[in-house]
């Protein structure tokens, strides 16, 4: 591309302690009644009162909403938005992961429109969206989504995914402290962790890569591989979760606008016909997709290589793109993450259905540095399957 597009959320706080920023945004926007947007369980751990009480303290009334699972379906998207149109609400804050964000930010925006959510998907949209909504906050607990600097909502559909984007599902403002993800569980720890890997490092080989993005991604990649083991193993690690929190937003910056590819292409499918945790499923899949594209993008992957803490100084460009596989493969058996489809119990049976599926994701297939067809997806499938990393052949290879 001989130029590039950078879309960033209008206002982000990052860092140990952020969350004391909650109230002067929330004054900004003087509500009436604010909806959070929450994961149960954080109801469950007290967490939500960390948002809750400091509100209700100066008067503001405030509904927290737990109806919200993993991987929400299009049937929770429908009923939150239909309850937050009847509801009235004058501002939406997100309080979780991923889903509970994308959630908050589908209703803040959606609840100001007609007609279902179902008419708003990308894959079959009927209806355009041409209201800003209400205003939203989000402030992520994972460090792993991104969520809370993009303009993306997914949801389950009943074999893959599909997702609502637009310019007006940015928040307002992005509150990012990492002192929330302290009480993250390792394994929840160790998925979020990889997806936001995965993030960083599709956005630097993707086709839409620009030099803004490469600098987020890489250091984003830097710090989330030197934390990445520490998180998982001490979740109380201080350090680590500062490195995770930061690392997550530079990635999600970074992704935002160069765009995922191949690796959440295919692991759309894996949620959808097996309710595998998003992180998982792009975990399961990075060596495999990486170690297959790898003749495209050679070089690019000595550049991560040495951001994931390995030296490509005395190697060739074709060793150090090997020996960058070989660090993914490693990493993720590090975190505990199950390294073949076989691992989650997926059935030889289902490669056909998941090929079909991930060749549906052209939004994200168009970004790969290596143009992937039926065939490809299959292949990957496959080696993902059989615990082997293959690669494309090189008369396949068509971007530089």
């Amino acid at each position: 591309m001989s130029f590039s597009k950078l879309v960033f959320t209008p206002l982000s706080y990052t860092g140990w302690g952020a969350l004391e920023q909650l109230l002067p945004e929330v004054k900004k926007h003087s509500p009436e009644r604010i909806l959070v947007v929450t994961d149960p369980v954080l109801n469950d751990i007290g967490l939500v009162d960390r948002v809750r009480i400091p509100l209700e303290e100066i008067g503001y009334s405030v509904q927290i909403y737990t109806d919200t699972v993993p991987e929400p379906p299009l049937a929770i998207g429908e009923k939150l938005v239909n309850y937050t149109r009847e509801n009235k609400y004058n501002l939406v804050i997100g309080l979780g992961g991923g889903s509970a964000l994308d959630l908050a930010k589908l209703t803040a925006v959606l609840s100001a429109h007609e007609g279902p959510v179902s008419d708003y998907l990308n894959l079959s949209r009927s209806r355009e969206i041409t209201k800003k909504g209400l205003p939203k906050i989000l402030i992520p607990t994972t460090a792993g989504t991104g969520s809370e600097v993009t303009n993306i909502a997914v949801l389950s559909l009943e074999s893959s995914k599909d997702v609502v984007t637009h310019d007006y599902l940015l928040a307002d403002a992005a509150i990012v402290d990492p002192e929330l993800t302290i009480s993250v569980p390792a394994k929840v720890t160790a998925a979020t962790g990889i997806d936001a890997l995965t993030h960083a490092i599709e956005a630097y080989v993707s086709v839409n890569a620009s030099p803004t993005t490469d600098g987020l991604a890489l250091h984003a990649i830097r710090l989330i591989s030197r934390s990445i083991r520490r998180a998982v193993t001490n979740g109380e690690d201080r350090e680590a979760r500062i490195d995770m929190s930061n690392g997550s937003y530079m990635a999600g910056l970074a992704f935002f606008s160069a765009g995922v590819a191949g690796v959440h292409a295919l692991a759309y499918p894996l949620g959808g016909q097996f309710h595998i945790a998003h992180g998982d499923s792009n975990a399961v899949l990075l060596p495999y997709v990486m170690g297959y594209i790898r003749k495209s993008c050679t070089k690019r992957m000595g550049d991560i290589l040495n951001a994931l803490g390995g030296n490509s100084q005395f190697l060739s460009e074709e060793e150090a793109s090997y020996e960058c596989v070989r660090q993914l493969e490693r990493l993720v058996q590090d975190v505990g993450i199950p390294s073949t489809l076989s691992g989650f119990d997926i059935p030889s049976s289902a490669l056909e259905s998941l090929t079909e599926d991930g060749l549906k994701q052209k939004r994200l297939l168009a970004r790969s540095p290596l143009p992937l067809y039926e065939a490809d997806i299959r292949a990957i499938y496959q080696s993902a399957f059989n615990g082997e990393v293959v690669e494309a052949s090189l008369a396949n290879v068509t971007h530089p």
